[in-house]
């Protein structure tokens, strides 16, 4: 059953100047260290971490509570599965929320899709609960 869904759009300009002018301030603030060390890997920097703040927003959206209720930018962070594909890793206040919206006997499915193509970055978050496997 779907909990959530998310998405948004976020225009790689502004996030370049972003960086610019608030540097390292504007990415402790909102990203982890995983999220930096795969962005600043990148030749095009600004639009990874453009898709990465997209994220963060369709993220709580998803969640229900945008932006609040105890839910910080760097409790979401996306990060890639064995596969390669994109997720959301969720601590703090938005793994609270998480928590609270997952019916007893499901777990959390976070899928996300992120892309960009200049000058936008886009994502999108489902927020599913499954069952829980047997012993799980």
């Amino acid at each position: 059953m779907i909990l959530g869904i998310g998405s948004d759009i976020t225009d790689v300009r502004r996030v370049a100047e972003v960086l610019e002018r608030h540097g390292e301030r504007f990415l402790d603030r909102v990203f982890t260290p995983v999220e930096r060390a795969k962005s600043d890997r990148r030749a095009r920097r600004a639009e990874s971490y453009a898709k990465r703040f997209a994220a963060k927003e369709a993220c709580a959206k998803a969640l229900g509570t945008g932006l609040a209720q105890g839910v910080f930018w760097r409790d979401m962070g996306v990060v890639n599965l064995p596969s390669g594909r994109p997720t959301l890793k969720l601590t703090g206040g938005a793994r609270a929320r998480l928590d609270a919206i997952t019916p007893a006997g499901y777990e959390a499915q976070i899928d996300l899709t992120i892309t960009d193509d200049g000058p936008l970055a886009q994502a999108f978050v489902i927020i599913s609960a499954v069952p829980t496997a047997p012993g799980g």
